[in-house]
């Protein structure tokens, strides 16, 4: 068969269903294999920055490898972006980009670039296919690799006439290989860790985005209850423990709860799980007392005493070093430090007779809308991503997704779009995003218009780059530069250009009104929230600069 044809078959032998692209030139011999499979479904995006953060988020809803396709050149680059954001997530992708033809790599042709060097310092791997005979076997390690381990994505670049050319297909099984078991050294060290634990006076767990990519979340609540830990999770631990466990302290890093960064920096002993403690959780790193003692768990050996000196370091098979810690020792007493934690436990007030609508309100009612439903979260950066953090009722792991590592502004969009091809009718999605992140991959609109998925989508829209603007008020003596969107647009006629029905609010009882429209519709909806630039403070004229204040029709 040809090698179009014969990555095709490799893609379904790997359990892929879906395929987010756009073509181009290089890519159309892949296009033209998939033209008859009825396996895969290919989903055409309106860029292809949007079809790797679409693979990206259909990777995090449903733990499998996203795939996104491209052509050489611009087609590939465009990609960079959304590779790098999976990249420093560690979410499992593999990228197949078209490239010209063997005969003509090196001589600068039309559309060709190096992109395996370009992707190099952001991918787990990448690949160059020049020889047919390694096509077959290229593709299967490239799903490999980005599944295995700590997960990431894989690039793989196939000249055009390696799609053409004839090559050898034999379907192949995949291998499950279970985790060997450790070692004595390995075993010697467990039992340490588990001396560390039940000697501790103020343990604390900080839980990251590792165990979602391990699945291990029951396996971790499991291990914490079992030791009576209190637990604070990162930005992309998020879901790994419910939130309404009474050991849950909240998010932690300069954007967290305080109750959380109080018991970081208090704590005698941190068990780091699936975290590598990255500098927005931890600040300054001298902070820590040297009495602090740490336990350091994680798949990615590289990890363990590279950003904090460890006192032990436990690399592998998480559910493994779980199950075996599990097994050590049990429930301790720890009455004093819970008791200090109570005193730094705090919860945000909620003043439901203010006339204007403000964003913690708002993100507090789609909590209390949506709790014990099927929901899932999906978030652009900035500080709408940070009130999400602290507000949502985020209860599951893999219903929470956002741009954590990179920060990428214009993932959360084709981020929900590919959660929601991901989840299908058993889960919904609502999107959150600041009215500078929608500017940027917004045209995903007509993606999700044209396949009617019921993305809820809220666009907060308080005129400025927030987190811009909140940094130069507090850094840069109120020196607003380059922030602010003073040219008014309107977002909802702008979504409704698309086909999707939406509508403007700036009162809680409008948002509360058009959310419940929005919960109870079967198709896509855009909210949009036009709040005060300071997120919080209601929108009045009372006492406010002219720029501090714009008027909606």
């Amino acid at each position: 068969m040809t090698g179009a044809k014969a990555v095709v078959e490799c893609l379904v032998e790997a359990g892929v269903d879906t395929v987010f692209g756009y073509p181009g030139g290089m890519i159309l011999p892949l296009y033209d294999a998939l033209y008859e499979e009825n396996r895969i479904n290919q989903i055409l995006v309106s860029h292809e920055q949007c079809a790797a953060h679409a693979a990206d988020g259909y990777a995090r809803a449903s733990g499998r490898v996203g795939v996104c396709i491209a052509t050489s050149g611009p087609g590939a680059t465009n990609l960079v972006t959304g590779i790098a954001t999976a990249y420093m997530d560690s979410i499992p992708m593999v990228a197949i980009t078209g490239q010209v033809d063997t005969s003509l790599l090196g001589s600068d042709s039309f559309q060709e670039t190096d992109i395996v060097g370009i992707t190099m310092p952001v991918t787990k791997h990448n690949f160059k296919v020049k020889d047919p005979k390694k096509l077959v076997a290229t593709v299967r390690q490239a799903f490999t690799i980005a599944k295995s381990g700590r997960p990431g994505p894989v690039l793989v670049d196939i000249p055009k006439d390696i799609f053409f050319a004839e090559v050898n297909y034999a379907p192949q099984k995949e291998e499950h290989k279970e985790p060997g078991l450790p070692d004595a050294d390995f075993l010697i060290c467990v039992a340490e860790a588990a001396k560390l634990l039940t000697e501790a006076k103020r343990p604390l767990v900080i839980a990251g985005g590792g165990i979602i990519s391990a699945n291990a979340s029951k396996e971790f609540l499991a291990f914490v209850e079992n030791y009576n830990l209190p637990v604070v999770t990162t930005l992309m631990g998020i879901g790994s423990i419910p939130k309404s466990h009474k050991q849950y302290l909240g998010f932690a890093g300069m954007h967290g709860k305080k109750a959380a960064n109080n018991a970081i920096a208090a704590a005698d002993l941190i068990i780091a799980v699936g975290s590598r403690f990255a500098d927005r959780q931890t600040g300054q790193l001298d902070k820590y007392t040297a009495d602090t003692k740490f336990i350091h768990i994680d798949i990615d050996p590289a990890e363990i005493d590279k950003n904090v000196a460890s006192s032990l370091g436990l690399a592998g098979d998480m559910k493994k070093i779980l199950s075996i810690l599990m097994q050590r020792s049990s429930y301790k007493s720890i009455a004093e430090w819970w008791e200090q934690i109570a005193e730094w436990q705090e919860e945000f007030a909620y003043d439901y007779n203010v006339p204007k609508l403000t964003l913690p309100w708002a993100l507090h009612h789609v909590a209390q809308a949506t709790a014990g439903k099927k929901f899932a979260f999906a978030t652009d950066v900035g500080q709408h991503q940070m009130w999400s953090a602290l507000h949502l009722a985020v209860e599951e792991p893999r219903t929470w997704l956002t741009s954590g590592g990179l920060g990428t502004m214009g993932f959360g969009l084709p981020a929900a779009m590919g959660a929601q091809v991901a989840y299908g009718n058993e889960r919904r999605v609502v999107h959150i995003a600041g009215d500078g992140g929608i500017k940027m991959t917004g045209s995903e609109y007509y993606t999700i218009a044209r396949l009617k998925l019921p993305v809820i989508s809220l666009i907060v829209n308080n005129t400025s780059l927030g987190m811009i603007r909140q940094l130069q008020k507090v850094m840069y003596k109120e020196r607003y530069i380059a922030c602010e969107f003073d040219y008014q647009m309107d977002y909802a006629m702008y979504a409704r250009s698309f086909g999707i029905e939406a509508e403007s609010v700036s009162t809680p009882d409008e948002f509360a009104e058009a959310f419940s429209k929005a919960m109870a519709a079967k198709g896509p909806r855009v909210i949009v929230l036009n709040i005060h630039r300071s997120f919080v403070e209601p929108m009045t004229k009372g006492g406010a600069r002219i720029n501090e204040f714009v008027e909606f029709k």
